[in-house]
């Protein structure tokens, strides 16, 4: 039998309160549940699922947008709503600062939502949560995986202008950039690589290729000399192409196809695949969709635990585009 001595004893006290602390402290994403609103408001997935269906079926491109406008908020001090509340004469959110400006879009899908949840369940679901919901459908109504969404979030009260440009990685990113913007928000190169499959829908601006498409290297020639043709060297600017030229409409790992021939359409898509850290993950993606569809989904749900606003934090708008 062990013979427990007095510094033994003392050893497995401080080992019991550590365990107890752990268990009653946490973070706020603990909170988060997918059977948040089982009860206060059970139509919840429903109104949201119809409302991303209507929506997408209109215009295929809006799933792209409203998983990007996910992504906007979250990176910028957590998925608290706050890039949904518009400007006002004495208030700049994040919706014009320069990685935002006449690019997320997909505010009056949020909208519409909110407003047919209000009519079953008023007062009671946040438009963090909506966004985050939506987000989720989007993917499931372009052909990709589904996975149960942790909800309990609240809305924030505010937005910062100032903190997107530091937040939100610009698509001139390297692959350094990437990982360490990533990294601060909790994300591992694994999750960067696998979120960035999201580039397998929608589309971008020939601002923002123009540069990689006439003066990069490692990109396809032939590729490139197809976008130059819809995005010449001067003009043209907000004459989108495709992320992924293959299947734009459908979620699927032919991104990572793209990558491996060096035809992505952005620097920071093409850096993954560039003989860097990240080549040996987009190879994983590019042949096996199970586990890239496995991967995005781990990473999504850790995304959507980035300092979320919780129990008394933050308020639940009855309006999306401004606090109450």
């Amino acid at each position: 039998m062990a013979i427990i001595t007095p510094s033994s004893y003392n050893k497995m006290v401080v080992a019991l309160a550590l365990i107890l602390l752990v268990a009653c402290t946490g973070t706020s994403s603990a909170h988060l549940s997918p059977n948040f609103y089982y009860k206060s408001c059970p139509k919840l997935l429903t109104v949201v699922r119809a409302g991303i269906h209507s929506a997408v079926a209109k215009e295929a491109r809006m799933g792209a947008s409203l998983l990007r406008l996910h992504f906007h908020d979250c990176f910028v001090n957590g998925c608290d709503g706050s890039i949904l509340l518009e400007d006002t004469p004495t208030f700049t959110g994040e919706q014009t600062a320069a990685p935002n400006n006449r690019s997320v879009r997909g505010f009056d899908v949020i909208e519409s939502i909110k407003k047919n949840v209000e009519k079953v369940c008023p007062g009671v679901v946040s438009c963090a949560d909506i966004l985050t919901l939506s987000a989720r459908d989007s993917v499931v109504a372009l052909g990709g995986p589904s996975w149960k969404v942790k909800l309990g979030r609240r809305d924030s009260k505010t937005a910062s202008f100032s903190d997107v440009t530091g937040a939100i990685p610009p698509p001139t990113s390297t692959l350094n950039t990437l990982i360490s913007r990533f990294n601060t928000k909790g994300l591992s190169p694994r999750d960067l690589v696998a979120l960035s499959g999201a580039h397998t829908i929608g589309q971008a601006r020939c601002l923002f290729f123009k540069n990689r498409i006439y003066n990069e290297s490692n990109i396809d020639e032939s590729f490139a000399g197809g976008r130059q043709r819809n995005c010449p060297t001067n003009g043209g600017d907000d004459n989108r192409a495709p992320l992924d030229f293959r299947t734009p409409k459908l979620f699927d790992n032919y991104y990572y196809k793209n990558l491996l021939e060096k035809k992505a359409l952005l620097r920071s898509d093409q850096v993954l695949h560039n003989g860097g850290s990240t080549d040996s993950l987009v190879e994983l993606y590019s042949d096996n969709s199970d586990a890239f569809e496995s991967d995005f989904v781990a990473a999504m749900i850790k995304m959507g635990d980035i300092q979320p606003l919780t129990e008394s934090q933050g308020e639940i708008r009855k309006i999306c585009s401004r606090p109450n």
